[in-house]
């Protein structure tokens, strides 16, 4: 049966991958140290069920290290790319046009059709898994594509994904941190004195009020910690379970689902979401480095709002 830990296999090799390409990158400052964080995030996803919890820790220890102390830096192809590599990019886009956004458009498609075929083969994926074994799935089946239609070289597609996470940097690790963060928080009891706040805020018994609370706390908790991921063990506990679901016997689904969504909204709206706000800034080259941020919170506001609304309606009987 195929389950989350062949995905994490996946995404781990890769990282192995581009950790031999950085120190095969002979023009690369610091190539050791930056194969060595792509490395260790490679085996944290290879091996991280048998390193145990103190190995897990140590190994983000080591990350962290390697990062703050400078350690990670981009490959010799961030100043520019070989000449031939260039006009090979410029002909394709020429000739395909607009075609290529369909290789981006498999993945999304194969995650849809996968999530709901894969429930119908019986004992092929993990029934909990499905949509993101089904996102794996439309990543090696765009990458087959790809092949099949473009030809590039046989490396070119792992060459331009270090180039991608050469960029990114550090933050490519921060879903997984943050996420870990929210877990910490909620083991902690935050969630169960987050809730005890809002309990003297929330008229007794309101509904409404309840759920305003969860959708702005998911966003607010995003915009503090950078990911929604980590906001929602502590607004779950908080509010979801005890007040929405077992109070007013709401959706589990639906609450959970669009109080996700509703934490994306925070994510639109703060800079420590560093991998979705700050890096495209500078990649971009803005002159703000929160340009990005800024341009999305007229459309961040009026989302959150939807999906406060669309809580309320579709999550209880």
């Amino acid at each position: 049966m195929i389950s989350l830990t062949h995905v994490y296999w996946l995404a781990g090799g890769c990282f192995a991958i581009y950790a031999l390409l950085t120190i095969a990158d002979k023009g690369q400052k610091r190539r050791w140290s930056s194969a060595a964080f792509w490395g260790l995030l490679a085996l944290s996803m290879l091996a991280g069920d048998y390193l145990g919890d103190v190995g897990n820790g140590l190994l983000v220890v080591a990350l962290v290290a390697i990062a703050g102390l400078g350690g990670l830096t981009r490959g010799s192809h961030a100043a520019g790319e070989a000449a031939a590599e260039g006009e090979f990019r410029r002909a394709g886009a020429g000739r395909y046009g607009n075609k290529l956004f369909l290789l981006a458009l498999v993945i999304p498609a194969c995650a849809l059709i996968g999530t709901f075929l894969f429930k119908r083969i019986p004992h092929l994926v993990d029934p909990g898994q499905v949509t993101l074994i089904a996102l794996a799935s439309g990543v090696i089946l765009a990458l087959a594509i790809g092949y099949a239609w473009l030809r590039p070289s046989a490396i070119a597609p792992l060459q331009q994904g270090r180039r991608l996470m050469d960029a990114v940097g550090w933050a490519a690790v921060l879903p997984q941190m943050l996420a870990s963060l929210g877990a910490v928080f909620a083991l902690a009891g935050v969630g169960n004195a987050v809730g005890s706040l809002l309990s003297m805020v929330i008229p007794d018994g309101s509904l409404v009020g309840a759920v305003i609370a969860y959708g702005l706390g998911m966003a607010l908790f995003t915009m503090a910690m950078g990911n929604a991921f980590a906001a929602f063990p502590v607004m779950l506990s908080a509010v979801a379970l005890p007040i929405l679901i077992h109070q007013h016997h709401g959706n589990p689904a639906i609450v959970a689902a669009i109080g996700m969504l509703a934490g994306f909204c925070g994510t639109l709206m703060t800079p420590m979401a560093a991998n979705f706000n700050i890096v495209p800034a500078a990649l971009l080259e803005l002159d703000n480095r929160n340009g990005v941020v800024r341009a999305q919170i007229g459309t961040a506001l009026p989302l959150l709002a939807v999906n406060i609304a669309l809580i309320y309606w579709l999550a209880f009987p």
